[in-house]
């Protein structure tokens, strides 16, 4: 009886140690790792892969990206207000947005629709004829860039955050990433883009809808400002105050 209970005693104690030291080698051993269907994005910016972003042939992207033109426009400026305008983005910026789209880490069935059946050498040389673009649009075709002046309480929250942020929130400033004060591999220019297009995806970032920020950080941003902010912004940006310097911005 004695032994029984031995016995049962040191069962108990191989339990315990087991459900204490097995789940810890398994994390170690990576058999709990966070799933792929949570990496926001298969791209990882490496030398290797900065240089096949970055020389593509632009030549050739014009005439395979031809199908781009009908929404994104011929000279890389949209008519469609939540288009994105292409023309002179950063080749690595749109070189990774189209990989996300390609690999299903970035969600939009026409976007996903118009790469499925393109090779990693079509998206560098849409890229990259797309990124030498002027960054002017023409002003013979009426498109929603650049937008209406927004209103003078707008361009000062908006010109705070662009120049800014907001710290007491941990909110870089835009420009930080966005340009043009700094740079973030990968991150997209906004002084020429569409404002509600710029809305659309800030709304998305904060709702978690869209979520192929590396590190999450678009995600952490928008969720932390206000819709009265999201929106000031994307007419800021929208109107072409972004491509100014804060103090030449002028909300009288």
């Amino acid at each position: 009886m004695q032994r029984a209970k031995f016995d049962l005693s040191l069962l108990g104690w191989v339990i315990v140690v087991l459900a204490i030291v097995l789940p810890a080698t398994l994390w170690a051993a990576g058999y709990f790792a966070q799933p792929p269907v949570r990496i926001p994005s298969n791209v990882v910016w490496t030398p290797e892969t900065i240089a096949q972003a970055s020389n593509g042939n632009p030549v050739r992207g014009l005439i395979i990206g031809k199908r781009c033109t009908r929404c994104h426009g011929d000279e890389g400026f949209s008519d469609r207000p939540l288009t994105p305008n292409l023309a002179g983005m950063n080749v690595v910026a749109i070189w990774k947005q189209l990989q996300d789209f390609h690999s299903g880490k970035r969600v939009n069935s026409t976007m996903q629709g118009m790469v499925a059946d393109r090779t990693d050498a079509d998206i560098a040389d849409i890229a990259a004829y797309f990124s030498m673009q002027l960054t002017t649009p023409d002003p013979l075709i009426k498109g929603p860039y650049p937008g209406a002046r927004p209103t003078d309480a707008e361009i000062d929250t908006a010109s705070r955050l662009v120049t800014l942020g907001d710290g007491t929130r941990g909110l870089p400033p835009c420009q930080a990433c966005h340009g043009p004060a700094a740079f973030v591999q990968g991150a997209p220019s906004l002084a020429t883009q569409n404002g509600e297009y710029i809305q659309l995806q800030l709304a998305a970032f904060s709702e978690s809808t869209r979520t192929n920020d590396i590190n999450e950080r678009m995600r952490a941003i928008a969720s932390q400002m206000t819709p009265a902010e999201r929106d000031a912004v994307a007419k800021y940006y929208g109107a072409g105050f972004g491509v100014l310097p804060a103090t030449t911005v002028k909300t009288k």
